[in-house]
């Protein structure tokens, strides 16, 4: 808003007059998120405070301002909240703890190999998402890669499966939110003048010291970017722990799929959807203020 503003001066500027063109663009912006957003949103509302119809006909709800709805589904989906949140956790610092390093080689090592770096962490993106969860079920299979060597070192039993596991699950959404952490960290680092980091050996700083006072305050815009865009769609995800997990591994995302499309019932899985979302929006705001990079929000 305030760069449209600073246009409708400029504009203003050279015409004499008030220019209303900065605010006529938004228009199309303002549409699609009314029509795909704050409609459906507002839709999902109505929906979770729904009772069944007298009629009884599966499917079939009305308008009851059923507001015990938020609790009921609470209550009955609790443990999966507390898994998908332990779970997205377990993820954003596995891919953070993967990703610096990768990011600060990318940025600061890697030379005229650069751009075909970024290109390859970007790669993944070009198969389905389906079909790279479902290829490390069989990464993690009995006949894997994995399984075969962890045995040989005897870091695991010969009956223990990583496949089915919460091992699995936590395995499938690091890499496949791997990106997501790497491009912010690497858009960040890379923008970080070299310039400074060898002032900071002129001031007697080894190597250490200029990461922790020079190279990762600069870098904490990327880091906090990175772990949003990570754990956002990690707490809601479901396709790994369908695919990677089992029975009781699973995740609040698979609790509401299973709601609306085969118990049918619409009014628990929107409010479970709604108290995820707040959940989400009171964790990051949190994160973020904390941080002390406000002016994300």
């Amino acid at each position: 808003m305030a760069f449209l503003q600073a246009a409708a001066k400029r504009a203003n500027s050279f015409t004499g007059k008030p220019s209303r063109l900065p605010y006529l663009l938004l228009l199309p912006g303002l549409a699609f998120l009314s029509i795909f957003f704050i409609l459906p949103i507002l839709n999902l509302a109505a929906t979770s405070t729904q009772s069944p119809a007298a009629s009884g006909e599966i499917g079939s709800y009305v308008q009851t301002f059923q507001f015990s709805n938020y609790v009921n589904a609470f209550l009955e989906s609790r443990e999966q909240f507390a898994r998908s949140f332990i779970y997205a956790t377990l993820a954003t610092l596995l891919a953070l703890a993967i990703s610096y390093p990768l990011a600060y080689a990318i940025a600061f090592k890697s030379g005229r190999w650069k751009n075909l770096l970024v290109v390859l962490v970007v790669a993944p993106f070009f198969t389905s998402f389906l079909l790279r969860t479902i290829a490390w079920k069989q990464i993690l299979g009995e006949n894997g890669p994995v399984v075969g060597p962890l045995r040989a070192l005897h870091l695991i039993g010969p009956q223990t499966t990583l496949t089915a596991s919460a091992f699995a699950v936590v395995t499938g959404m690091t890499y496949n939110f791997l990106p997501f952490m790497t491009l912010p960290l690497y858009a960040s680092l890379d923008r970080i003048d070299p310039r400074t980091l060898e002032a900071a050996g002129d001031l007697y700083a080894n190597g250490f010291t200029t990461f922790r006072k020079v190279t990762f305050p600069l870098s904490l815009p990327g880091v906090v970017a990175g772990t949003l865009l990570t754990f956002i769609p990690a707490a809601g995800d479901y396709v790994n722990a369908a695919i990677l997990g089992n029975p009781s591994t699973k995740m609040v995302g698979n609790v509401i799929d299973s709601r609306f499309f085969r118990i049918v019932d619409y009014p628990t899985a929107a409010a479970l959807s709604f108290m995820l979302m707040a959940a989400i929006l009171i964790l990051i705001t949190v994160y973020i203020r904390r941080s002390g990079t406000e002016e994300l929000i």
